[in-house]
């Protein structure tokens, strides 16, 4: 037969254990700050017990409102775990007062009549249905945990909720001389049983709540830090290959520079040396000969400026528009031609030698060169290289017409890229380059390149520009009028 004080030591033992347990939970994750309510809830149930467990056969009336009193604080304790670790609202207040409402109850109850537990079990069981459902109303509104986990929390709580009421019940019910049945020796040893039952599966379960808060905290960690990895990889990717970019850019401005030197200054190098060489014996030469080296230092001289501000690419150094006419420019490039000897091919025909244009003389004309030197290498059979040039709803359009292999279909898009020379040209010395400044000096202008194939054969080139000042600064792209 079990009488009251066994199962108290049972109820002591259970209730000690379980703090312990929390305690050690508590210090192995300490950022689950709410395990600290737990572990002082069962601590001061399992210190309300030891009181009971060592108080006499008549206690003072002090000494069992104190030890009930702690019983229930543990409880409260528990409910404010419960809420702070779902994260549900707290109600503190109604735990206070509801201590508050137990010391007063049971206080009155000892003064009036040490004899009449009713009262005492009475209020006892109405702070244990309020408190508990506190508890059951967080775990409803919970979304955190499993949902059988909480029902099954409910339930439990529900059971006690229960036991406390058929408690009361049976106080009120049986009379006021039973004292036992034939297990329990005290007819309030099973409901003291029946709640150390309780204890121990309300620890289950926040045991299970516990460990999966942890599962899910780890999951999201792990997500998280996948989710890091794969960012780590994609800037990894990015910086990589912006590294590749940045390399491939050097090795390419590198292979411009050489090409640069060797294409200009080793032929303009020997050409100026053969000027200054001749000039040494010019009292000898005829008129003729020495208007034509005149032209060609003063041809070197623009070309070696031309190349200085190429390089630097800097406008306020490199480009210098002015004010020019149209049969100015179409002159020079017909003078540059006659000098070179190659001038016998080209066809000239400008529509309005007064039609004016802001533009850069030098890169302008450099422009022009550098088309019909493609027609006349490009071109080899065609006897004559038209060369048109009008104005037209306010821009100047220029025209290079030849007859030659053409530009492939396939390799139309790629014409103009530093270095790339097409397919059919392979025969032909070339660096890849002519294309490419024309449609960089042309950026300066605001203007545009366009390359067309003729009807029969070969390739015609449109220049457009701006014709005058106004429409020349609207045309410019911003980088460059700015």
């Amino acid at each position: 037969m079990l009488d009251l004080k066994t199962v108290l030591v049972v109820a002591l033992a259970t209730a000690s254990l379980q703090a312990v347990a929390w305690v050690f939970v508590w210090r192995a994750w300490r950022h689950l700050y709410e395990l600290k309510f737990l572990a002082a809830g069962f601590g001061a149930i399992a210190i309300g017990l030891f009181l009971m467990v060592l108080r006499g056969a008549e206690p003072a009336a002090p000494a069992i409102v104190l030890h009930n009193t702690v019983i229930k604080l543990g409880l409260v304790l528990l409910a404010e775990g419960l809420a702070r670790f779902l994260g549900q609202p707290r109600y503190t207040w109604i735990g206070i007062s509801l201590l508050v409402f137990q010391v007063t109850i049971w206080s009155a109850a000892l003064a009036i009549d040490p004899d009449d537990i009713a009262i005492r079990i009475h209020s006892s069981t109405v702070f244990t249905v309020i408190m508990m459902s506190v508890m059951c109303l967080g775990l409803a509104r919970d979304r955190t945990q499993p949902p059988l986990l909480r029902l099954v929390t409910i339930a439990i709580l529900a059971e006690y909720m229960a036991a406390s009421i058929l408690q009361s019940i049976l106080e009120y019910r049986l009379p006021a001389d039973f004292d036992g049945g034939p297990i329990l020796a005290d007819r309030n040893a099973w409901y003291l049983l029946q709640g150390t039952l309780f204890l121990i599966a309300l620890f289950a379960c926040l045991l299970f709540m516990v460990s999966s808060r942890l599962s899910t905290d780890l999951r999201r960690k792990h997500d998280a830090l996948l989710q890091e990895v794969e960012e780590r990889r994609r800037l990894e990717s990015r910086l990589t290959a912006s590294i590749e970019a940045e390399r491939a850019l050097r090795d390419e401005q590198a292979d411009f520079m050489r090409v640069v030197s060797h294409e200009f200054r080793t032929p303009l190098a020997i050409i100026r040396n053969a000027v200054d060489m001749i000039g040494l014996v010019g009292d000898r030469s005829p008129e003729a000969t020495r208007e034509r080296l005149s032209g060609i230092g003063e041809a070197l001289n623009r070309l070696f400026s031309l190349m200085d501000r190429f390089m630097a690419d800097d406008r306020e150094n490199g480009f210098q528009p002015e004010p020019m006419q149209l049969g100015t420019l179409i002159g020079d490039v017909r003078l540059h031609f006659e000098m070179t000897a190659r001038g016998d091919r080209l066809r000239f025909a400008v529509a309005d030698e007064t039609a004016s244009l802001h533009a850069d003389p030098d890169m302008l004309g450099t422009v022009i060169i550098n088309l019909i030197d493609n027609a006349l290498k490009y071109a080899p059979h065609d006897p004559s290289i038209r060369v048109e040039a009008r104005q037209e709803e306010g821009s100047i359009v220029i025209q290079v017409r030849d007859r030659g292999i053409g530009i492939p279909p396939a390799e139309a898009g790629k014409i103009g890229r530093r270095f790339f020379r097409a397919s059919n040209a392979k025969t032909s010395t070339g660096t890849g380059l002519g294309l490419y400044v024309a449609r960089k000096f042309l950026t300066y202008h605001g203007g545009t390149l366009q390359l067309t194939p003729n009807n029969g054969e070969g390739t015609t080139a449109i220049v457009r520009l701006p014709s005058s000042r106004e429409a020349f600064d609207a045309d410019l792209p911003e980088e460059t009028a700015a």
